[in-house]
């Protein structure tokens, strides 16, 4: 027999009570989770920075870029440099890497500065830390190393929050966003970091390289263009918010 809409409500009401039905709660469960749910969220509160993360982007024609030294890779080719990551590895551990993220917009367009070499190979501006070094302050050096004035004016680098982790499983090219399950002892961990830009500065880039800006919708899914890192930023960039100075 169908039932009306009154004796409906009277039903849900008795399940409430007794603690009957779907979801199983009666007041005491209700009160206990929320009893929970305030321990929790005093003991770890969540900033409201980190769930609306703001990042001011300023015009590429902010910027103005001159040119100093070439600055050259370590190793000669690659082999060489996998058997320096092999020497070291036996030496040291695990190599640490450190990239910066610079953002600039352009036609209202959010772009990611990227070093390129030739015409196909593009990096982002950063390298390898030294046995111990911070993270923060070895990526400050890098950047200053690779795009910093030579004009005696320093040159500050505010380093806005992580975006990306990737390890390198074995002395060879690849590398994923995380350590395969069969892999213990991980070759090299790459940290990427968001870098919040001045309004306005000035970039020495070596002679060797061109710093070029490219749209993020040039990057994403293109990986056979900028290898598996740089095509995925517009994925790693998605949950900030930018305003467009």
């Amino acid at each position: 027999m169908a039932m009306t809409s009154t004796q409906v409500k009277q039903q849900q009401s008795g399940m409430a009570g007794t603690g009957t039905g779907w979801p199983r709660r009666n007041s005491q469960n209700a009160a206990a989770a929320a009893t929970t749910t305030s321990a929790f969220d005093s003991k770890y509160p969540v900033p409201a920075a980190a769930i609306n993360r703001i990042i001011n982007l300023y015009p590429l024609t902010n910027y103005t870029f001159g040119t100093k030294e070439p600055l050259f890779e370590k190793d000669p080719s690659v082999p060489a440099r996998f058997q320096r990551m092999r020497d070291e590895f036996e030496r040291i551990g695990m190599r640490r890497s450190v990239e910066g993220v610079l953002l600039v917009h352009e036609h209202g367009l959010p772009h990611v500065l990227l070093l390129q070499l030739g015409t196909t190979f593009f990096k982002l501006p950063g390298g390898e830390l030294n046995p111990g070094e911070d993270e923060v302050e070895g990526l400050k050096r890098l950047l200053t190393e690779t795009l910093g004035r030579q004009d005696g004016v320093k040159q500050d680098w505010l380093i806005e929050d992580i975006i990306g982790n990737w390890w390198r499983p074995n002395f060879e090219p690849p590398q994923y966003p995380y350590i395969p399950p069969h892999i213990t002892k991980p070759k090299e961990h790459k940290r990427l970091f968001l870098v919040q830009l001045q309004e306005k500065a000035f970039f020495a880039v070596p002679k060797n390289y061109k710093l070029v800006a490219a749209p993020l919708f040039e990057l994403y899914d293109n990986s056979q263009g900028y290898g598996p890192i740089i095509s995925s930023l517009p994925q790693a960039l998605c949950r900030f918010q930018f305003i467009y100075m």
